[in-house]
């Protein structure tokens, strides 16, 4: 029973997030650096892309591939593997960093004797994007690393090394790429976790937009202060940093980061909100529209409500037997339209446009034609469609009027004397003795 059990309970964690039985490796691209100095002896960087695996298992394990570099990940508390949405690992985008604390060190809390580490930071997800995961892998050394560890003074690193970590630190979203409407209430997902218990750090969320820095919260654990709302403080003692918008305008929009500093390491989760409203759109015309020939209407599109600024309206023309697109029908075509400057709402700052034309049944020919108007937004995943039939009819001549005015008043005229008539001769009736 307790067998069954056990079971169940793995199934149940392997639905949730990855089976850390699932994944065993991983290929990376190792971003590596190279300094030169060129003519005017001014530093250069070269990035250097070397193949890699991150492997999971024990120090003494065979590397999978050993014809690249290997970052063996030891146990710890930390399984980064949990912190990775179930994919395929072909189709995970791994990638590894050499990362530098420009010379200050710090005895990181953890296992072993060793008194020094080497720093790499890796970024991990997904090839449609839809999640990042990040953070540090320690390699542990005997051996101090050079007085300020950089491009100038990087440890070598051999083709075929295999270098035993651990996972110091995690930071994940799974909202890198946010779109929403005015007035909602999106939550930026930011979890984090640490490899040692009562972790001193400090956790900040800023808002990046248009070349200005805000700080829209701040948390540090060592001294409990708190600056700013949008983030649970309980849900941030389980590793939580999720930041909650209040009603959004069109000035939340921006870059927001998810920045985490645990000395003497540094790291940002950026996450992109774009506002985006859909338009509301109506046109002056009832779905049918009677005119006779020589007739002029003016016809508007409005589309109002919207944001950011670029919409686009088109008019266009067919017959109604054409609407259903059958084959051999004739296409619509494109009516020339007038269109009126954007109005700006101070109120929601969104927009509004104008899109109109003089229908001139002077030129047209009698009959029927079906007019759209289309509007195409990047909020929307369709063109917002609004029509009108529009039937133009021979007016009618004076002449054909005037005659039919005398025909209809001959015949009241005739009812009239026949009632009177009948009248007289019911009176005459009534009157008559017995």
């Amino acid at each position: 029973m307790r067998v069954v059990f056990k079971t169940l309970v793995s199934l149940y964690v392997c639905t949730g997030v990855l089976c850390v039985h699932q994944l065993s490796w991983l290929p990376c691209m190792f971003i590596d650096e190279r300094v030169s100095l060129n003519d005017k002896g001014v530093p250069e960087i070269q990035q250097i892309p070397r193949e890699a695996f991150l492997q999971f298992g024990q120090k003494e394990d065979a590397a999978v591939n050993p014809q690249v570099i290997t970052f063996m990940v030891t146990g710890s508390r930390l399984d980064l593997r949990r912190y990775v949405d179930v994919w395929e690992a072909e189709q995970l985008e791994c990638q590894l960093y050499r990362y530098s604390t420009h010379g200050s060190y710090v005895r990181w809390p953890g296992k072993g004797n060793q008194e020094y580490n080497h720093w790499f930071r890796f970024t991990i997800k997904p090839s449609n994007g839809l999640s990042v995961t990040s953070g540090f892998l320690r390699r542990p050394s005997d051996q101090p690393a050079p007085e300020k560890q950089d491009f100038f003074n990087w440890t070598t690193i051999a083709d075929r090394e295999v270098l035993t970590t651990t996972v110091a630190v995690v930071i994940k979203s799974q909202t890198p790429f946010v779109r929403t409407g005015l007035r909602s209430q999106p939550k930026l997902h930011c979890q984090f976790a640490l490899d040692h218990k009562s972790p001193n750090f400090i956790l900040e969320w800023i808002l990046q937009r248009r070349g200005e820095r805000t700080t829209v919260f701040s948390y540090n654990s060592r001294s409990g202060q708190t600056e700013g709302t949008g983030v649970g403080l309980k849900a941030l003692e389980d590793g939580d940093a999720s930041y909650s918008l209040a009603f959004t305008k069109t000035i939340s929009e921006g870059l927001y980061i998810c920045s985490l500093s645990v000395n003497p390491l540094s790291i940002q989760m950026n996450m992109d909100l774009h506002v985006e409203e859909p338009p509301r759109v109506s046109i002056n015309i009832q779905p049918d529209l009677l005119l006779q020939k020589g007739e002029e209407q003016k016809v508007v599109c409005e589309a109002v409500g919207y944001y950011p600024l670029d919409v686009e309206i088109v008019w266009h023309e067919q017959e109604p037997s054409a609407s259903g697109q059958r084959v051999g029908t004739s296409l619509p075509k494109k009516v020339d339209i007038l269109l009126s400057s954007h109005k700006h709402n101070p109120q929601d700052m969104t927009y509004s446009v104008s899109a109109f034309f003089y229908l001139q049944t002077s030129l047209r020919n009698l009959g029927q034609s079906q007019f759209i108007c289309s509007v195409s937004h990047k909020s929307l995943r369709v063109p917002i469609k609004k029509s009108f039939t529009l039937t133009v009819e021979e007016p009618s001549s004076w002449l054909f009027s005037i005659t039919m005015g005398f025909i209809v008043l001959a015949l009241l005229f005739v009812l009239c004397v026949m009632l009177l008539y009948l009248s007289s001769v019911r009176k005459k009736i009534h009157e008559k003795p017995y």
